[in-house]
């Protein structure tokens, strides 16, 4: 017996045109209940009731569906994971994707590879590391036709970060929870520079809430120079 109310959940994401299959219903739900279990053991967020993580997460990490057609089968990366917001909840709603979760906690990859293997879930890599190596030549440099990032960070450092995972024609969305245009304005140098354009902002709340949302799509119209990222703390310390 289900002892969660997913009626809520459903009705967002049905808002967002998204529908479940009961399978993924209880995935969803099977991870949150990993999440709370482990996030006893190490910070994982510090959000933990149940109507709040549906929303504030899962369907957060969902609402890419905004600004991208995910049901295309699709190469992902989510740099700075974390718990697996946005990479993992997509991977679950949207199965016919391939997904990279990066992390530089060890402990958390611990956890997503617990919920991975938990939930059967497929086409799934977890890489534990920074994103400064990773985006290096030889790793997974310009392989992916999609990096997604929830991680807290100024848009030129995370714009480093992350542009470099991404092939020509391909797209960055930076997910960011706060009105971001100065941020993003003193940033269009660096993305700029990474090989990127902006193509296209979306800014809303998420269903039946007040909190605030904005995703970022950069096209990433050419090769990233080769000299980026630079070595592991510049781009947080020294901003392009």
């Amino acid at each position: 017996m289900n002892p969660y109310q997913t009626e809520q959940f459903q009705a967002d994401l049905g808002s967002l045109g998204i529908s479940l299959s009961h399978e993924q219903l209880i995935q969803f739900i099977r991870y949150y209940e990993m999440l709370v279990e482990w996030n006893g053991k190490i910070n994982l967020t510090a959000i933990t009731e149940y109507d709040e993580v549906m929303k504030k997460h899962f369907v957060d990490s969902l609402s890419l569906v905004k600004v991208c057609d995910v049901k295309k089968p699709a190469d992902l990366i989510d740099v700075g994971t974390g718990a697996g917001f946005p990479g993992l909840a997509l991977k679950i709603a949207f199965p016919q994707m391939k997904v990279t979760l990066l992390d530089s906690l060890h402990k958390r990859i611990q956890f997503l590879r617990a919920v991975t293997e938990e939930l059967e879930l497929e086409n799934v890599i977890t890489v534990h590391g920074r994103a400064e190596d990773f985006a290096k030549q030889g790793q997974l440099r310009e392989r992916f036709d999609l990096c997604v990032s929830r991680a807290v960070a100024n848009f030129s450092t995370l714009s480093e970060y992350c542009l470099p995972f991404v092939k020509k024609g391909g797209v960055f969305v930076a997910y960011k929870s706060e009105k971001a245009s100065d941020e993003f304005r003193s940033a269009g140098k660096a993305i700029q520079i990474l090989g990127g354009k902006l193509e296209k902002k979306r800014e809303f709340t998420l269903p039946d809430s007040d909190i605030y949302r904005s995703l970022y799509v950069i096209r990433k119209e050419k090769a990233t120079p080769g000299k980026y990222p630079r070595k592991a703390g510049l781009p947080g310390k020294e901003p392009l």
